[in-house]
């Protein structure tokens, strides 16, 4: 398996996924960009989720990039890639349970954020993050349940509206399964031998 991981860490991958996720994550704050406006300035951090947990994925690869690490945003990008991405999946198919109907940007969001919780899960075995780390990374997302649902920043499915209680009720737990999950394959299971984009060996 050393040898996948070696291409995965690859400075080819490594650009094209740095390229890809940036992407996606200028696409995910115009999304937001309606909200954003709306939203109260201390809010701000915590409404555009999906691209900031490619934001988080960005400054892991960047780092990856320039031979460093940054075991908190690895612990950052693991939790919430995951998290987010099976959120807006189970969203958008949702939306078209109950309104019959998912207009292509919606198919585009499922393809999109079931990816990134792929990527995040996928290059689990190469992060160094710590338990420390993690539980920082816990408070960071299990505090932006909070700012979502008991402050009214969720992001804005309107056709949803009436299933907000059980959604928030989903969020929590998908929360602290993501959490379990960075736990299990960033912590518990025997990680991959790291081969940054340098061809060096960093542990």
């Amino acid at each position: 398996m050393a040898w996948i991981y070696a291409i995965f860490a690859s400075r080819p991958v490594v650009w094209l996924l740095l390229i890809v996720n940036a992407a996606g994550t200028v696409y995910g704050y115009y999304w937001y960009r309606y909200q954003l406006a709306d939203t109260p300035p201390v809010f701000l951090p915590f409404v555009p989720d999906s691209p900031t947990a490619s934001l988080f994925f960005l400054i892991v690869l960047g780092a990856w990039l320039a031979g460093r690490r940054v075991p908190l945003f690895e612990a950052l990008a693991l939790v919430t890639l995951v998290k987010y991405g099976i959120w807006a999946v189970v969203m958008n198919v949702l939306v078209w349970r109950v309104t019959g109907t998912l207009d292509w940007a919606g198919w585009m969001l499922i393809v999109s954020h079931g990816a990134m919780a792929v990527e995040g899960m996928l290059y689990a075995p190469l992060y160094r993050f710590r338990p420390v780390h993690l539980a920082l990374a816990a408070v960071w997302t299990l505090h932006n349940d909070v700012i979502d649902y008991v402050f009214g920043m969720m992001p804005r499915y309107h056709m949803l509206a009436d299933y907000a209680g059980q959604i928030g009720y989903f969020t929590f737990w998908l929360s602290m399964a993501s959490i379990a999950v960075a736990y299990w394959l960033g912590i518990r299971v025997q990680r991959q031998p790291f081969f940054p984009p340098s061809r060096t060996a960093v542990e």
